[in-house]
C-alpha cells in the first residue's frame, strides 16, 4: 500500500528525476522572497529572534546537559542552549530506528524525505536568520543558499538515490531453457538494505547546502543519520533536525531515525565517533587536515569529503573587458571569499590581456581589478549585502597575515554596517604576486584574499593552475579567453586535473554559482573533494542489493 507521503509528492519525484536526467534548469522551490508571503521576512526574523536566550527543544534520547556559544559575525550573541547527547546514545536508538524504515521500501521513504524538504521550504525565512546569524551571510544570500538552493541539492540527491533504487526491480522469475527437458525455474527477490548508520559532519559557512545532499542521500536509502554540526553554527542544522524529526514521527516512523549531536569547540566529539563500528557513512565539508584524517582512518565507513582547493582563473582575452571586470569583482567579494566555489588565482602572462580596444597590461589588469572591487563596495549599504560578514575570527587573522605575500594592489578594509555596528566585515584584499613565490598561492587562503600571478605566458599560466589543482586540488577553474585553441587548451587541462571549468562569464553567471540538477558540484577527481554533489556513485554506495531466490 502506498504511502500518504509518497502520494503526495509523487508527481514532484517524477519531475526531479526528469530534471537530473536533461541537466537544463528545473526548481521545485522558488528563490523569490514574495513567493513566501508579504510578511515572511519579518515572521522569520520573529522566529529567529525567539530562539535567542532560549533552549532549544530536541526529544533526543542520552541528554546529559545543555551547550551552545554561538555569536553572531554580525556581533549579536546568540545565547541559545542546545541538547548534549552521548554518541551511544544516539546510535542505539538510530538502530532500534532502523528496521521498520528499511522495510518501509524506496517510495515511502523517499515521499517521507520529499516531505521534510517540503516543511523547510515554508520555513526558508527562519532558516536565513539563522543561517545569517551564525555563518555571516547576508540576509537574501542566507534566505537562497540555505533556503531553497539547499532544499533544491536534497531533492536532487532524493531522486538520485530513488532512481538508483527503482532501477532495482523487487522480484524477477529467472527461466533457464533445458533442451528436451523442462526449464530451470527461478524465483528471486531483490532488497535495497542500507549500509548503516550516516554521520554528517558541517561545515561553518554553508551549513545546509553542504549537509543536505550526504542528509538526505543517506536518509532514502534507509540508513539512520546523526548530523554534527559546526559548534559555531548549530541552529540551521538544529531546526532542520527538528522539522524532521516531526515529520518522520507524523509519518508513523521513530524520529531516532535523524539527531543532532552538538558539541563544544573545547571537547570535539567528531573524531570519536567517526571512528566507532557503527558508523557505516561519513559525509564531511570542511578542512584538508581532518578530511585527510577520515579518509585514511575511518575504514570502516564509506567516506565522502568535500575539502579546501585553490580555485584558479586565467586571463587571457577578452571581448568586453569592462564586463570580465565587473563579473571577476564581484565573483571575488561574493560572501567575502568564503564560498568553497569562489576564486583565489588569477593568472596573467607578461604579454598582458588582449582586447578589442588594445592591449591591457598584466600590471595594469590588477590596478583595474582592484579598482573595480573598490567602486563595487563605496556604498557601504550595497558593500555589507555583497560581502557579509567573516565567520571566524581565524579568517580576519589571516588576512593581515596574507599581506606580506605579495604587493598589495589594494588593501582590505573595516566596513561599517548601518545596522550592525559590531559586525565584523572587511573588503578583499588584493595582492600582486610572482609566479615563482608559489607558496603564496598554492594553497587555499580561505576569505577575501585574491592573488594576481604573474606568468611569462599564457601556457604558463595553463601549466601552473594544472599542476596547483592536481596537487591541491579545486572546486571551480575558469578562463577569459577569445582564442579557441587557447580554450580548447583549458578544456583540455581541465579534464586532465579533473575540475569544472567556466569559459568566458561576463554576465550574470559566476564562477562562485552551482544549480541544483543541473552543476556536477565537484568532480571526486582531484585533491579537493572524493566526491561530487550528486552523481550516482554519491548515492549507490549507501545501500546494497540482497537477494533471495527459491526453485520452482
Amino acid at each position: 500500500m502506498s504511502h500518504p507521503m509518497f502520494e503526495k509528492h509523487q508527481a514532484s519525484l517524477q519531475q526531479a528525476v526528469d530534471a537530473v536526467a536533461t541537466r537544463g534548469y528545473w526548481s521545485l522551490y522558488s528563490e523569490n522572497p514574495r513567493s513566501y508571503g508579504e510578511s515572511a521576512i519579518d515572521d522569520g526574523r520573529a522566529a529567529f529572534e525567539a530562539y535567542r536566550g532560549a533552549q532549544f527543544y530536541l526529544d533526543q534520547p542520552g541528554v546529559f546537559g545543555r551547550g551552545g556559544a554561538e555569536v553572531s559575525p554580525y556581533g549579536l550573541p546568540l545565547s541559545i542552549g542546545y541538547p548534549l547527547c552521548t554518541p551511544d546514545a544516539l546510535i542505539g536508538a538510530a538502530k532500534v530506528a532502523a528496521p521498520a524504515w528499511i522495510k518501509a521500501g524506496p517510495d515511502t521513504r523517499a515521499g517521507v524525505c520529499v516531505e521534510i524538504l517540503a516543511r523547510l521550504n515554508a520555513g526558508s525565512f527562519e532558516m536565513a536568520h539563522a543561517v545569517m546569524h551564525t555563518t555571516g551571510q547576508p540576509l537574501l544570500m542566507a534566505f537562497q543558499s540555505a533556503g531553497p538552493h539547499a532544499q533544491d541539492r536534497g531533492l536532487e540527491a532524493v531522486a538520485t538515490a530513488w532512481r538508483e533504487m527503482k532501477h532495482i526491480p523487487e522480484a524477477a522469475t529467472w527461466e533457464k531453457p533445458q533442451g528436451k527437458n523442462p526449464p530451470l525455474c527461478v524465483e528471486k527477490r531483490f532488497t535495497v538494505v542500507p549500509r548503516g548508520i550516516g554521520l554528517v559532519i558541517c561545515c561553518a559557512t554553508f551549513p545546509t547546502w553542504n549537509a543536505y545532499p550526504g542528509l538526505f542521500a543517506s536518509l532514502v536509502t534507509g540508513n539512520p543519520v546523526i548530523i554534527k554540526p559546526h559548534p559555531a553554527v548549530i541552529l540551521p542544522l538544529a531546526l532542520t533536525v527538528a522539522v524532521a524529526r516531526q515529520v518522520l514521527k507524523e509519518a508513523g516512523f521513530d524520529p531516532n531515525l535523524i539527531s543532532l549531536l552538538a558539541d563544544d569547540a573545547t571537547a570535539p566529539v567528531a573524531k570519536d565517533v567517526a571512528m566507532k563500528p557503527e558508523i557505516r557513512i561519513i559525509d564531511y565539508t570542511g578542512g584538508p587536515d581532518f578530511g585527510n584524517w577520515l579518509e585514511e582512518h575511518a575504514r570502516q565507513a564509506v567516506v565522502f569529503t568535500e575539502k579546501a582547493g585553490t580555485n584558479c582563473v586565467i586571463v587571457d582575452s577578452v571581448s568586453d573587458y569592462k564586463a570580465m571586470l565587473r563579473n571577476l569583482a564581484l565573483s571575488l567579494s561574493l560572501y567575502s571569499g568564503q564560498m568553497c566555489t569562489s576564486p583565489q588565482t588569477i593568472f596573467v602572462s607578461s604579454d598582458g590581456v588582449r582586447t578589442p580596444e588594445g592591449v591591457v597590461p598584466a600590471e595594469q589588469f590588477g590596478r583595474d581589478l582592484a579598482m573595480v572591487v573598490s567602486k563595487l563596495l563605496e556604498d557601504p549599504a550595497r558593500a555589507v549585502e555583497v560581502l557579509g560578514a567573516i565567520q571566524s575570527a581565524a579568517t580576519l587573522a589571516r588576512i593581515e597575515a596574507a599581506e606580506s605575500f605579495g604587493d598589495v594592489l589594494r588593501h582590505s578594509g573595516v566596513v561599517n554596517h548601518p545596522q550592525w555596528p559590531d559586525a565584523r566585515i572587511r573588503s578583499p584584499l588584493i595582492l600582486r604576486v610572482s609566479a615563482d613565490n608559489d607558496h603564496a598561492y598554492a594553497e587555499e587562503c580561505f576569505g577575501p584574499i585574491s592573488l594576481v600571478v604573474s606568468t611569462a605566458t599564457t601556457a604558463e599560466s595553463l601549466a601552473t593552475a594544472e599542476r596547483m589543482i592536481r596537487e591541491r586540488g579545486a572546486i571551480t577553474f575558469a578562463i577569459y579567453s577569445s582564442n579557441p585553441v587557447m580554450v580548447q587548451l583549458a578544456e583540455d587541462a581541465a579534464l586532465r586535473a579533473g575540475v569544472a571549468l567556466s569559459i568566458n562569464l561576463t554576465g550574470n553567471l559566476f564562477v562562485n554559482h552551482a544549480a541544483g540538477f543541473s552543476d556536477f558540484h565537484a568532480t571526486g577527481a582531484n585533491p579537493a573533494a572524493n566526491a561530487c554533489l550528486t552523481d550516482s556513485a554519491f548515492v549507490a554506495s549507501r545501500f546494497f542489493v540482497i537477494q533471495s531466490r527459491r526453485q520452482l
